[in-house]
């Protein structure tokens, strides 16, 4: 197992940087003037070499991404031509924001999904299978976007439960920073007024991106689990006489498991990069709003940056369900 989840982190260095070169080329081959909305729209020709010099454009394009691939090893992605910071800078400042929305929609898809999946499959043509299958359509074919907005005008404008749109009040100091998270900083020091806070603008979002990855964990989880309701093993476990909910939850739902582990770990990449239009929704300060300022203002270094983080989280976390399939299915093992 070791040697095998060395091996997957040694390839995670090619990949990565065949990344870097086709993002990069797409980036510099994209029309557009960048230095010239940097510089301004009164600027003279003297002043746009200036600042093309200033940020390396003025370069061939082997050279710029050879000095990009050497900062990089560094530790230096580069510098924004909008904000005039460090893009590191600016990816770790947005990226806690992306994160927590993240792991709160796909924690709600799995926690409310797998089991429902479950019940569906266990009670198939029936009511609940039913309405799993209607909610499941609805979640697939229902845009982010639009049901963010829906969101808004019910739980926000009309009921006025909720918060509109930001990550916290401006009035309101945020939890002490610990891992960037809000809701996991407020409950390690014990602020639970500032959770609470923190949870309601987490609410609607978090809601919004959750439930397309719901209605496919819950329709993978259905189709897995009757597939395994019909193995050979679990009719001799039934006729040894053992209960249906020690069947069910101890070797049913192990073994079904492993195809509904690879959508998860498909949803990981999918909803960080698919952030840009909820967080833009609801004003969310996170990764996807961040790469929209910077392909509005053609400020290419942040998009690349983002999606390298995007592209290291996605591999990793296909890493952690492949080591997971070990868990919960015995027949896999690693050398």
């Amino acid at each position: 197992m070791f040697l095998y989840v060395l091996r997957r982190l040694f390839l995670l260095i090619p990949m990565l940087l065949g990344l870097t070169v086709i993002v990069f080329a797409i980036a510099r081959l994209l029309p557009g003037d960048p230095v010239g909305l940097a510089a301004g729209p009164n600027a003279t020709p003297e002043i746009i070499a200036s600042v093309a010099k200033e940020f390396g454009l003025d370069q061939p394009i082997p050279v710029q991404y050879w000095n990009y691939l050497t900062g990089l090893v560094q530790g230096d992605w580069g510098v924004s031509i909008f904000t005039r910071r460090p893009v590191f800078e600016d990816v770790m400042t947005y990226l806690p924001a992306t994160l927590e929305l993240v792991f709160a929609a796909l924690l709600f898809a799995i926690v409310v999904g797998i089991p429902l999946g479950l019940l569906a499959a266990v009670y198939r043509n029936g009511p609940l299978d039913y309405i799993t299958r209607t909610v499941a359509l609805g979640g697939i074919a229902m845009p982010r976007f639009f049901l963010g907005l829906l969101l808004q005008l019910g739980f926000a404008v009309a009921l006025d439960w909720l918060p509109l749109s930001g990550r916290f009040p401006l009035i309101e100091s945020t939890p002490e920073p610990i891992t960037g998270l809000y809701t996991i900083d407020a409950l390690l020091v014990g602020d639970w007024y500032s959770f609470t806070i923190a949870l309601q603008h987490l609410a609607l979002p978090a809601f919004a991106m959750s439930l397309s990855p719901l209605a496919t964990i819950m329709r993978m989880m259905r189709a897995s689990t009757i597939e395994v309701l019909q193995q050979d093993f679990v009719m001799t476990e039934r006729a040894l006489g053992l209960s249906s909910r020690l069947i069910l939850f101890k070797y049913v739902l192990k073994n079904a498991m492993s195809s509904t582990l690879t959508v998860i770990g498909l949803y990981v990449s999918w909803l960080l990069g698919g952030t840009v239009l909820v967080e833009t929704v609801f004003d969310w300060p996170g990764l996807g709003l961040y790469a929209t300022q910077a392909i509005l203002t053609q400020d290419f270094m942040p998009v690349i940056g983002v999606t390298l983080v995007i592209a290291t989280i996605y591999l990793l976390s296909m890493l952690v369900v492949d080591i997971l399939y070990g868990v919960f299915n015995p027949k896999v093992r690693y050398a």
